[in-house]
């Protein structure tokens, strides 16, 4: 003889049913994905001169939130000529080496990421040249920004203008730590490919210092156009590296 089967009414199951996937959409979405450090941005071999300075940017992504470290012939780097800026709570970090000496500094430098998961590591080769040691085509930065002092609301032009064959790669650092124009509306990098001379870069920047900069009218290399929060120094620096030099 089977038992009658007991249902419950339908204005009692929904609540029930309610309160069942509440629970489950909380549980998921305390859920926390683990993944091992993946690097994002990886440091290039450089070539460096004597004297000068050289920048490695490395940074990584995972779960929980991997922590970049320099290192140097298996040990981490330590020395007043080498400076590492930490950015993105730790997971990214900037490697800088002022001034470079020959051969001393000659290394394969080591970004290394570590988290709970795993630990990855990335390198890159700095070779250190004496002025008398570098190439046809070397690059060289032939104007440099300078120190500017700009009123609340206004908008400084930073020029940064190189020469080299192959054609230098230009990076910007603001307190030593890459510029990134997609991370503020504030900052624009625009570049010519345009012949240009210094009244002429004089002259273009000064009638462009404005929200509307366009790059037609722009001379060779990168301005930086950056709306100045309050009354302030603002310092950047440009950088022109060597990738391959012929």
């Amino acid at each position: 003889m089977s038992l009658p089967r007991m249902l419950l009414p339908t204005h009692l199951m929904m609540p029930a049913l309610v309160f069942f996937m509440a629970l489950l959409t909380s549980a998921l979405a305390d859920t926390v994905i683990e993944a091992p450090p993946r690097f994002m941005r990886v440091p290039s071999d450089q070539i460096g001169v004597s004297g000068g300075v050289a920048s490695f940017i490395c940074q990584a992504t995972g779960s929980p939130k991997p922590r970049v470290t320099w290192n140097k012939k298996g040990k981490r780097v330590s020395s007043q000529r080498f400076e590492v800026i930490e950015f993105d709570e730790g997971a990214g970090a900037v490697l800088r080496i002022q001034p470079l000496r020959t051969p001393r500094d000659e290394a394969v430098y080591e970004c290394q990421a570590t988290n709970a998961l795993d630990d990855v590591t990335v390198t890159a080769k700095l070779t250190v040249l004496r002025e008398d040691q570098l190439p046809p085509g070397f690059p060289n930065i032939d104007m440099g920004p300078q120190l500017k002092v700009v009123e609340r609301t206004r908008t400084a032009t930073m020029l940064c203008a190189a020469s080299g064959n192959p054609d230098p790669e230009i990076t910007w650092f603001k307190d030593f730590l890459p510029v990134d124009p997609s991370s503020s509306s504030r900052i624009k990098q625009l570049r010519s490919g345009r012949s240009w001379n210094e009244r002429d870069i004089t002259n273009r920047c000064k009638a462009d210092e404005s929200d509307s900069l366009k790059e037609s009218v722009e001379p060779e290399g990168l301005c930086v156009a950056v709306t100045a929060v309050d009354v302030c120094d603002v310092l950047i620096a440009c950088h022109s590296v060597c990738l391959s030099c012929a």
